[in-house]
């Protein structure tokens, strides 16, 4: 199990306990966190469970790979440190995660 933080565009955090091998979408969308629609139910397929990964665990959360890199491409909020939390998945290595919501889901 790894501690993931999701942090509210305005400020309001929610830390999971979450079982390893799960993407942070799963656990979002089973924890019924706000703001992670999921609507492809995580096949890569579109950005509504883009996140923005604390800069300090980028190295650790690596970049998007060039389905999702394809994907984002789109997405006008994208930022240096955008993810698809359908792309994470959740590994002891993550525990103390923490990613951050956009104001809007594209």
């Amino acid at each position: 199990m790894s501690k993931i933080t999701f942090v509210q565009h305005d400020g309001e955090t929610q830390t999971l306990d979450v079982e390893n091998g799960l993407s942070v979408m799963n656990a979002a969308v089973d924890n019924l966190i706000p703001g992670i629609d999921a609507d492809c139910g995580g096949e890569c397929n579109c950005a509504t469970c883009h996140v923005y990964v604390d800069e300090t665990w980028m190295p650790k959360v690596g970049l998007p790979g060039a389905m999702e890199e394809a994907i984002m491409s789109l997405n006008p909020e994208r930022q240096s440190n955008s993810r698809l939390s359908c792309q994470i998945k959740v590994s002891d290595e993550l525990d103390g995660l923490v990613v951050n919501l956009p104001e809007f889901q594209y």
